[in-house]
């Protein structure tokens, strides 16, 4: 069935479902679940423009970074506990929609599952969601749950 499904979280409810989903067709295909969790990076100016805090040294983007990694460790738990097996979770920087495309034809997955609204901001209602714009450009089947 499916060699490799990549599943793009973001803490989102629906992010959760799309783990689940995608946990019961890794467990049927036993093939491998990618878990994605993609922060955006940030310019110099909005790094320079943000409240961080002069006692916290940590720039905007490692805030980003290490946010993403405790939603993709939770996502971890989420996988486990809907019973994949084998399973590797992953953080990347950038525009949310391009990263997950093109890190999914980088991992060869057959397919990807994204929820349906996430944890979007003013551009995505603006713009689109992510999942509008992962259906867009994607090559493989797109799960939307």
């Amino acid at each position: 069935m499916f060699k490799s499904i990549l599943v793009a979280v973001d803490g989102s409810e629906g992010s959760k479902k799309a783990v689940e989903y995608g946990a019961q067709l890794q467990q049927m295909s036993e093939g491998e679940l990618l878990l994605l969790t993609v922060f955006r990076h940030h310019s110099l100016l909005e790094a320079s423009m943000s409240m961080v805090r002069p006692s916290d040294p940590q720039t905007l983007d490692d805030a980003m970074r290490d946010h993403a990694k405790e939603v993709v460790n939770e996502a971890k738990g989420w996988a486990r506990e809907a019973g994949a097996t084998n399973f590797r979770a992953f953080v990347k920087g950038g525009q949310p929609a391009r990263t997950i495309v093109k890190f999914g034809a980088e991992h060869g997955a057959d397919l990807i599952i994204v929820g349906s609204r996430g944890i979007g901001d003013l551009e995505g209602f603006l713009l689109g969601s992510v999942s509008h714009k992962v259906t867009s450009l994607a090559r493989c089947p797109v799960l939307v749950v």
